[in-house]
């Protein structure tokens, strides 16, 4: 199990500087924030990509904040996949 995690169902007013200081709350290290955003309109897709400091803390911040409500949406916090080959690539 890796420490980036997946962070899904983001609300579109949803900043990174929230991510940090939710997902780094209980003493836990985040190492960097990414919200994944639209190349042409520059908008957020409604996920991001949260890399903690350990695997302590990314299995601590999974249990903690997944189901957790952000902007009126309960997030999915699951651990992050390399993406495959795509087709065409």
């Amino acid at each position: 199990m890796g420490t980036k995690l997946f962070v899904g169902n983001l609300s579109y007013s949803s900043t990174e500087d929230i991510l940090q200081e939710l997902f780094s709350a209980d003493g836990r290290q985040v190492d960097q924030v990414n919200i994944v955003t639209d190349r042409e309109t520059g908008r957020s897709r409604g996920f991001a990509f949260v890399e903690m400091g350990s695997q302590e803390d990314a299995d601590a911040a999974k249990k903690a904040l997944d189901g957790h409500d952000l902007d009126g949406r309960p997030l999915r916090v699951d651990e992050a996949h390399e993406r495959g080959p795509r087709p065409g690539h």
